[in-house]
């Protein structure tokens, strides 16, 4: 009896959890992570710009959440300092992983991506202050356009790059990754205005206890949840930007299994595990209702492009991720092979680099986060940053879209003349057309 009435249930569960997965896969997927997050952009855009653009902003302005604790707060800033939390958790996890089991593993590996990114950092950061020098109150956005997209990046790179080269795709993820790690650093030292050490040493408590959980092989969500939401908090109360406690935990979660305990039968680490649950949370949720609340700048209401064009503000942001990262990515690693051993990947040319170095000119996310904590919501150059930093990121992505589909055209050819068969032996013809050669030349 007891049997036939949890058949149903377990039926309905077989029937449930596979549609639940395949949405799972599908936002796993670079090309929808990008395309999510471009659409909320959009979407903000068109509601700041629409006769409902009030009922836009009242919304962003919206205030939720306990006041006892210092959480009422509205939905623009639990977006921008708690979703973006889920979005650098999945970035600890993915940076403690390059670390300990990736490319970064390897200096000799690591070298040129890693000094692209420091490069791709200084020479942003150094054009805005160029344009923005005459005005002191705005040199608090230096950091606004040293910053790397990398969903949109990636995104981009697997719409256009199909026959481009994989060591291409692995210099901008190395490339991206260093850069995330640089912005939360940045955001930690720079952009921290009162710190408060009771609650930061506070939070060092229930960080210890989440540690020491998933150190000990700990998965349950009601344990590790409470105990990250309490990090969450405490690090937001200290003054520190609450998005840093997400990087912390994902830092604290294991890359390599211990040495003693038995294989997964899987062989996947609990930060693999981890980051395969919490990314479709990042990718299609998180990010893109950040992106619906941090894009929606009111053209109309600015004072139009055209006023923001004149804040020098705009034209240091676009000028940054613009020029500032071409030139320095291109710079650093130039330099950095010039100067030491380390050397590009044999299937890459300096045309496949230059586009990469226009893509990292996408700053977006954390550009428009960086544009918050410096400026301020609802400040006088709060639109003008966002109008900069969307135009600057459209900009080095048409740019890269160009450049990189030429590359990606001369690659597929290469990869037809290499695979051709058209007497269809089986043998492609220029191995064949090789071994011909080498025939003639041995008779001859």
């Amino acid at each position: 009896m007891n049997a036939s009435n949890n058949q149903p249930r377990r039926l309905l569960a077989r029937g449930s959890w596979p549609e639940a997965k395949r949405i799972a896969e599908v936002l796993r997927a670079e090309t929808v992570g990008g395309a999510l997050l471009v659409g909320a952009a959009v979407l903000a855009l068109i509601f700041a710009n629409s006769p409902w653009r009030q009922a836009y902003f009242d919304l962003a302005g919206t205030t939720v959440g306990p006041a006892a604790l210092h959480l009422d707060l509205s939905l623009a800033t639990w977006a921008a300092d708690g979703l973006l939390a889920i979005f650098f958790f999945v970035v600890g996890l993915e940076l403690k992983r390059e670390f300990l089991a990736g490319d970064l593993r390897d200096p000799s590996k690591a070298l040129l991506p890693v000094a692209a990114a420091v490069g791709g950092m200084i020479a942003p950061a150094l054009i805005y202050l160029a344009i923005n020098a005459s005005s002191p109150d705005t040199l608090v956005g230096w950091a606004i356009p040293t910053a790397t997209d990398i969903a949109f990046a990636v995104a981009v790179l697997a719409v256009i790059g199909t026959s481009l080269p994989s060591a291409l795709r692995m210099f901008l993820l190395t490339l991206a990754v260093v850069d995330d790690l640089l912005a939360i650093t940045i955001i930690a030292m720079f952009y921290t205005d009162e710190l408060s050490f009771g609650p930061l040493l506070l939070a060092l408590v229930p960080l210890g206890l989440f540690t020491l959980a998933v150190q000990r092989g700990i998965r349950a969500w009601w344990l590790l949840l409470p105990l990250a939401a309490v990090a969450w908090v405490l690090v937001h109360e200290s003054g520190v930007h609450a998005t840093v406690a997400g990087v912390l935990l994902g830092f604290a979660v294991p890359v390599l299994q211990k040495r003693g305990t038995p294989p997964d039968p899987h062989h996947h680490s609990m930060s693999e595990r981890f980051e395969h649950t919490w990314r479709p949370i990042s990718a299609g949720f998180a990010v893109p209702v950040f992106a619906f609340f941090a894009a929606g700048v009111s053209v109309v209401d600015s004072g139009g492009i055209g006023a923001a064009l004149a804040d020098p503000v705009t034209l240091g942001i676009i000028a940054g991720l613009v020029v500032g990262k071409t030139i320095g990515v291109l710079g650093s690693t130039w330099l950095v092979q010039r100067f030491t051993r380390a050397r590009l990947s044999d299937e890459l040319s300096w045309w496949d680099l230059l586009g990469v170095s226009q893509l990292a000119g996408i700053g977006f996310t954390v550009s428009l986060l960086v544009g918050e904590l410096a400026f301020g919501t609802g400040s006088d150059h709060d639109d003008h940053v966002k109008i900069g930093v969307l135009v600057g990121s459209l900009t080095a992505a048409l740019l890269a879209t160009v450049l990189l589909r030429i590359r990606n055209r001369h690659y597929r050819r290469i990869a037809e003349i290499e695979t051709r068969d058209e007497d269809h032996d089986g043998v492609p013809d220029v191995y064949e057309a090789d071994e011909a050669e080498r025939d003639r030349r041995e008779d001859g």
